[in-house]
């Protein structure tokens, strides 16, 4: 038992750090990491893609993925359409017309046997 190794004793685990403050954004409006991943866990949801869908891995503050500027034009019109109904409710959002997948569904799936 005196062979035991010092660092075998029960150590606190590490502390998960906090997303970093965002920069470089244009549209979203938020200030802390915290409030863009959860915002981004949204997209990823709606699209069915992953974060380098429309960022540069290890960058993500970059804008040379043109995907990127899809996605502010796609959220500028979200948040035009849900600021009509001026009731301050998200009415519409990715999942709306991306039902999941990268490319939005613009009819309904055709009835087999139909």
């Amino acid at each position: 038992m005196a062979l035991l190794p010092l660092g075998a004793q029960d150590a606190p685990p590490p502390k998960k750090q906090p997303p970093p403050d965002p920069t470089n954004l244009k549209v979203l409006k938020v200030t802390t990491g915290a409030e863009v991943s959860q915002i981004m866990r949204t997209f990823t949801a709606g699209l069915g893609v992953q974060c380098i869908y429309c960022h540069v891995q290890g960058n993500f503050a970059s804008d040379d993925n043109p995907k990127k500027a899809t996605a502010r034009q796609m959220i500028t019109m979200m948040q035009k359409i849900n600021a009509g109904f001026g009731d301050n409710k998200m009415h519409v959002s990715c999942y709306t017309c991306h039902r999941g997948e990268a490319e939005p569904k613009t009819a309904p799936e055709p009835r087999a046997g139909g």
